[in-house]
């Protein structure tokens, strides 16, 4: 399961772009939480809190235990994010309030396990998909999903619905997206395109000596 990261968050009731401007230079990164019964929440959080929390993630989609001012915890999940399109800073964050009966959904990084056995012979492992949309309660959130490809022969293909999944995590794509496949080398493929127009022309040398082997027979007959 997902670590939980605890970050603390306090209310904002300042608004508009300058403003908002004004608290990123002071250091903190203006959030909502919402998904609660109540109305949204406007919250700041520490930016070099945030970032150190980002860092000790595998995945940007983390459960997150907010202290709230006045004491009060609640238990929400990273969203989505607003960044700078030229400096890439956060801007914004949202924060969705769950609780142990709400259903997150979160796009969790693929980690390939074990050594292909096509590639001991020769092929490459390509992996097609680096992440992949699960649906779960909070309390089965993975950090990652493993893939096992150690039965991977060349040219076979390890699909979505040929991996092991942990309770209560299922995917979201169909059972034939390709997660990763063995393929032959460029190498190999070039050997083998090499080869075949010359076992042709052997075959060919070969018919046509027969051809000539059976004039001259017949000639001599005569």
């Amino acid at each position: 399961m997902a670590k939980t990261h605890s970050l603390k968050a306090e209310d904002r009731k300042r608004t508009g772009s300058g403003v908002l401007k004004r608290m990123r230079r002071e250091g903190f990164i203006p959030s909502v939480v919402y998904g609660t019964t109540s109305e949204n929440r406007n919250v700041k959080v520490s930016a070099k809190g945030f970032r150190e929390m980002l860092a000790d993630s595998v995945s940007a989609n983390v459960l997150v235990d907010l202290e709230l001012d006045g004491g009060s915890h609640q238990l929400a999940f990273l969203k989505d994010l607003q960044h700078d399109p030229l400096s890439g800073n956060i801007l914004h964050a949202d924060f969705l309030a769950v609780d142990d009966n709400t259903e997150i959904t979160a796009q969790i990084p693929v980690a390939l396990t074990g050594e292909a056995l096509g590639v001991k012979l020769g092929g490459q492992l390509e992996q097609m998909l680096y992440s992949i949309e699960i649906k779960c309660l909070p309390k089965d959130l993975p950090e990652t999903i493993e893939g096992d490809v150690s039965n991977l022969d060349v040219g076979e293909m390890l699909n979505v619905g040929a991996m092991e999944w942990p309770e209560g995590v299922n995917p979201t794509l169909g059972e034939e997206v390709v997660v990763a496949l063995v393929a032959k080398t460029r190498v190999a493929l070039s050997e083998a395109a090499a080869g075949e127009p010359g076992e042709g022309a052997e075959g060919d040398a070969s018919e046509g000596s027969e051809e000539q082997d059976g004039g001259a027979g017949e000639g001599g007959s005569e």
